[in-house]
């Protein structure tokens, strides 16, 4: 599982990497983080800041979020699916 960070200590980082003093490697070796996880940052920053295309955080999370529901929603309808035919057979005359 990947050490989370807080997003103050991301802004920093990428802050520091986008002025274009130090190298990349120079800048992770600074934080004490790995050289991936600042391009990483760094690209996730151009996205959210409108400099590139892709998926911003913002959608990234709610995406994460309505997959968790759907699957709830999921879990929930089999459930009663399972109830209902419970009942029914329950109730079929003998």
């Amino acid at each position: 599982m990947p050490k989370k960070f807080p997003a103050e200590f991301k802004r920093d980082v990428v802050r520091v990497a986008r002025r274009g003093d130090l190298t990349v490697p120079e800048v992770a070796h600074d934080f004490g983080v790995s050289e991936e996880s600042v391009r990483r940052w760094v690209r996730q920053a151009d996205i959210d800041d409108g400099v590139r295309d892709g998926q911003t955080s913002a959608e990234q999370s709610e995406l994460v979020q309505l997959r968790r529901e759907k699957r709830r929603l999921e879990m929930e309808n089999e459930i009663l699916r399972r109830a209902a035919a419970y009942f029914a057979s329950s109730s079929l005359p003998k």
